[in-house]
């Protein structure tokens, strides 16, 4: 296997914006942790980052505090960086040709929303025909509700890890993921 990790919208929003993610609580010193490992291991370390294009958007607004990467990883050395602005880091982007001119079968989620952009992407990825790894405590997300009701940030990352087990991906934890990569 010849991995890519894919560090997925770590962006200020999803820690000071409108959508704070409160579950896991590791998650960002997870991502953190499969950052330095890739880097260990010389797997390469592709940068999304989403940008809203609804001229009424109020969050992820390009060249905004909620748009910019989050402190912690803005200034790591990464391999490829991806402008999305869909769910899918697939959609719009050069990513699945830097993948494939890059000889990689096995991309690696982590970052934000669980379900929305890193499932998007993991299920992309999986159609494409590439290997996916969804890091369960590398990823994260918030409580949401809307007229179809509610969920917990914990229920909607649970449910989207058992979806992702169960057709996509191997969902692994940070440490599995890790101890796999360093054998």
């Amino acid at each position: 296997m010849k991995r890519a990790l894919l560090v997925i919208d770590v962006q200020n929003e999803y820690f000071t914006g409108l959508m704070p993610v409160t579950y896991p609580q590791n998650s960002m010193p997870n991502i953190l942790s499969a950052i330095k490992t890739a880097k260990e291991m010389h797997i390469p370390v592709v940068m999304v980052q989403h940008t809203a294009t609804a001229a009424n958007a109020k969050a992820f607004v390009k060249e905004t505090h909620g748009w910019e990467l989050h402190n912690s990883i803005k200034d790591i050395d990464v391999s490829h960086c991806v402008e999305k602005t869909f769910p899918s880091s697939f959609v719009g982007t050069d990513l699945e040709d830097w993948l494939r001119k890059n000889s990689i079968d096995t991309v690696v989620i982590s970052g934000y929303m669980t379900q929305h952009c890193c499932d998007t992407t993991a299920r992309y990825a999986h159609h494409l025909g590439f290997n996916v790894e969804f890091l369960s405590d590398a990823t994260g997300t918030l409580d949401f509700e809307n007229k179809a009701g509610k969920a917990s940030a914990e229920e909607i990352h649970r449910a989207t890890l058992v979806e992702q087990q169960f057709r996509f991906s191997d969902v692994l934890s940070t440490k599995e993921w890790t101890d796999k990569v360093k054998v």
